[in-house]
């Protein structure tokens, strides 16, 4: 049995992640700001901190927000793996980071740049987009009478499920740096995925396609959050909007 800490693990990706360690039999500590006992501000650290970390295996850090501190909370939570002798750290970050001036890669590449550094045994992987977050955006997209998606930008969705399988697999073993990235079995063109959405949720909205400005519209217009080449997710967007609507 080995102990793991999972950081953010109440979220969409954390949560699965625990429950599958836990189903196979492994010691998981939950870390987030309101999970008892281990209840940890990431960007605050202290006592807390240390204790959620003392006698841990591995980390597996799920814990992100696009609102900012990514960057504080992993130095925080670094210095308290050092500090306990944690010999494998685990990272999910996002295709694309070091490719798309987008404020949230920039941040989650500059966290993955503090673990390459951290002098820690670590693992980083990246995902494209989980369903969860497309539906999330697309169901705002949809409230007005007419649906404005970005003009020329194309997404590859991938199943949340298949991201917590593969963190779970790394977790388990050694130390193995940055590994492949994971993405879904679909490219497709943001207006056709809009479509897909109304029709699963009954909801009949034109579809506008909208060219934006700036550099990070253009490095996702150029596919800079796309990998063709990782489509190795199996789950389709379709299959999830059944599910999650049942339609």
């Amino acid at each position: 049995m080995t102990t793991i800490l999972v950081t953010g693990g109440t979220g969409t990706l954390g949560r699965l992640v625990a429950e599958r360690l836990e189903a196979d039999g492994h010691d998981v500590r939950v870390l987030s700001r309101h999970a008892q006992p281990y209840a940890v501000d990431l960007r605050e650290g202290g006592p807390a901190l240390d204790a959620a970390v003392s006698g841990v295996d591995a980390i597996v850090h799920c814990a992100s927000t696009p609102r900012g501190g990514d960057e504080k909370a992993a130095a925080q939570l670094i210095a308290a793996a050092r500090g306990a002798g944690v010999g494998h750290l685990v990272y999910i970050s996002i295709v694309g980071v070091d490719r798309v001036p987008f404020g949230y890669y920039r941040s989650k590449f500059a966290v993955e740049k503090l673990i390459e550094e951290s002098g820690l045994g670590w693992t980083i992987l990246r995902a494209t987009q989980f369903h969860d977050l497309l539906a999330q955006v697309l169901g705002i997209l949809a409230k007005p009478p007419v649906m404005l998606v970005p003009a020329g930008v194309r997404d590859q969705p991938v199943d949340v499920a298949e991201v917590a399988d593969r963190l779970v697999e790394l977790a388990l073993a050694a130390p193995a740096g940055r590994v492949p990235d994971l993405a879904g079995p679909e490219v497709r063109a943001f207006d056709s995925l809009a479509r897909a959405y109304l029709e699963a949720t009954g909801r009949k909205r034109r579809v506008v396609s909208v060219p934006l400005a700036g550099k990070a519209y253009r490095a996702f217009r150029a596919g800079g959050h796309l990998a063709p080449e990782r489509a190795v997710g199996t789950g389709t967007f379709e299959e999830y909007l059944a599910v999650r609507f049942g339609r």
